[in-house]
């Protein structure tokens, strides 16, 4: 069995090694750099950035902990190494996982002939046609570019690509966009100095957060020094001598904005544009592949996965549905399930959330109890971060069943993980009660929460 994986991002190598394991031949054809849009302009550098961030950060309160160590700044071209370093371990590692897979790489742009046929323009101009038993598209996405006069006009402008390469920090900074790119971007530049302004089309930040936790994040980022400026649009943008005038209209007022740089960071779109999908038979919507929940298109014979099915844009996503596309390629019979996939902000403290929010259980009618545990009675907490965040538990009224979790807090994005786990096996408020957590943790704070459900939180008084 030949198959054959567009893309070789986080979603089309795991696809690859998984039909590779599966005794399949396997070629996985790729334009850029291995490892996609996550490990080298996206997931893995963005977060290397915001750990050397979130380190000078740190460095700023450690008198508070007795440690007398002068801090002089910090080396922009270093921080830059650095993340580099990163980067090119973890693609040389891929790679190296992919040969010992067998896996052909052709480095090219794919497009359909037909839907068991694909065209591969090579780097050096020449193409090569490829027949495959099965394809996997896995093409990702791309930034979504508004259109806002002037947005393309001056090199002012830069994408979420660029703003991770700029070779010095600037003092200024507009970013159009309050979702987890331009936050996560405007943590990183505003801990190095940068005066951000965060203009936001919506209501709030991070649509897709719990309410309560946007409410509490905002005022987190504005204590670090960033303007949020929601349900307001950039109408144009000017490049006056060099400098970026971003002209704003927010509730029928108009401001105008003067900087450095202007990231935009609106969202992203499918990747699809050029393979063609209309020879192959491929149904989409506007280039949003559309699929079944074995990942399969329209066409028995191939398989789509990741950003390009543009709903859930998430690396994690992607792998599965990697694994889940190679497997039924081959025979088997699995199911694609995002009950358990969590969304993960990495600002300083981290967010992340798995399951539904109170705003979703209400809009579907569901009835839900509710535990709260404030991260500043939590031991380990305490010592990291002086206490900043909160652990929310949503469980079902009738059962007790955990629907949603909810933390803004030190190492959430690493915590969300026992939350589902626990969403996934249904577990009660009393089977995590039940279980014994490690003293002092934060993963404690998970405990509390489900005891706060019940009224009977050991921690904090019970209301």
């Amino acid at each position: 069995m030949k198959v054959v994986v567009i893309g070789g991002g986080p979603g089309g190598y795991v696809a690859a090694i998984r039909a590779s394991l599966l005794n399949a031949e396997v070629v996985l054809i790729e334009k850029d750099s291995i490892g996609g849009t996550c490990l080298n302009v996206g997931c893995i550098p963005t977060k290397a950035l915001l750990h050397s961030a979130k380190l000078l950060e740190e460095s700023k309160n450690f008198s508070d902990y007795g440690i007398d160590i002068e801090i002089k700044g910090y080396k922009w071209k270093r921080i830059q190494e650095k993340k580099s370093l990163v980067v090119n371990q973890l693609v040389s590692g891929v790679r190296k996982l992919l040969e010992i897979s067998k896996i052909q790489i052709i480095k090219g742009e794919a497009s359909f002939v037909n839907d068991c046929t694909l065209e591969v323009k090579k780097e050096d101009g020449n193409l090569e046609t490829i027949k495959a038993d099965k394809i996997i598209i896995a093409t990702g996405s791309m930034p979504i570019v508004p259109q806002v006069p002037g947005i393309k006009d001056h090199d002012i402008c830069i994408d979420s690509t660029k703003a991770l390469s700029l070779e010095a920090v600037p003092k200024t900074m507009v970013v159009i966009g309050g979702g987890v790119i331009g936050i996560e971007l405007a943590t990183i530049y505003s801990s190095f100095g940068t005066k951000v302004i965060i203009v936001e089309a919506l209501s709030k930040l991070l649509p897709m957060m719990d309410g309560e936790f946007t409410d509490f994040i905002r005022q987190i980022l504005e204590s670090k020094g960033i303007t949020i400026m929601t349900e307001a649009k950039v109408t144009s943008i000017e490049n006056v001598n060099g400098i970026a005038k971003v002209n704003v209209e927010s509730n029928g007022n108009f401001k105008s904005l003067e900087v450095e740089k202007v990231l935009v960071s609106v969202g992203r779109r499918t990747n699809v544009d050029k393979l063609n999908l209309d020879k192959a038979g491929i149904l989409h919507d506007k280039g949003r592949i559309r699929v079944n929940e074995k990942m399969e298109t329209n066409i028995p014979s191939i398989y789509a996965i990741g950003d390009c099915l543009g709903k859930v844009m998430l690396a994690h996503v992607a792998s599965v549905q990697g694994e889940i596309a190679a497997e039924n390629a081959l025979g088997h019979n699995s199911i694609y399930d995002g009950k358990t996939c969590p969304s993960c902000v990495y600002t300083n403290p981290e967010f992340a959330g798995v399951g539904f929010t109170e705003e979703e259980l209400k809009e579907k009618g569901i009835l839900y109890t509710i535990g709260k545990f404030p991260l500043y009675s939590n031991s380990k907490s305490l010592i990291e971060n002086d206490g900043v965040g909160i652990v929310k538990l949503i469980f079902g009224e009738k059962y007790g069943e955990l629907l949603g979790a909810h933390i803004l807090g030190p190492r959430a994005t690493d915590i969300i993980g026992e939350c589902a786990l626990a969403l996934r096996l249904e577990a009660t408020k009393e089977e995590i009660i039940s279980t014994i957590h490690g003293h002092p943790t934060i993963t404690e704070a998970i405990r509390e929460a489900a005891l706060a459900a019940e009224k009977r939180a050991i921690h904090i008084p019970n209301k």
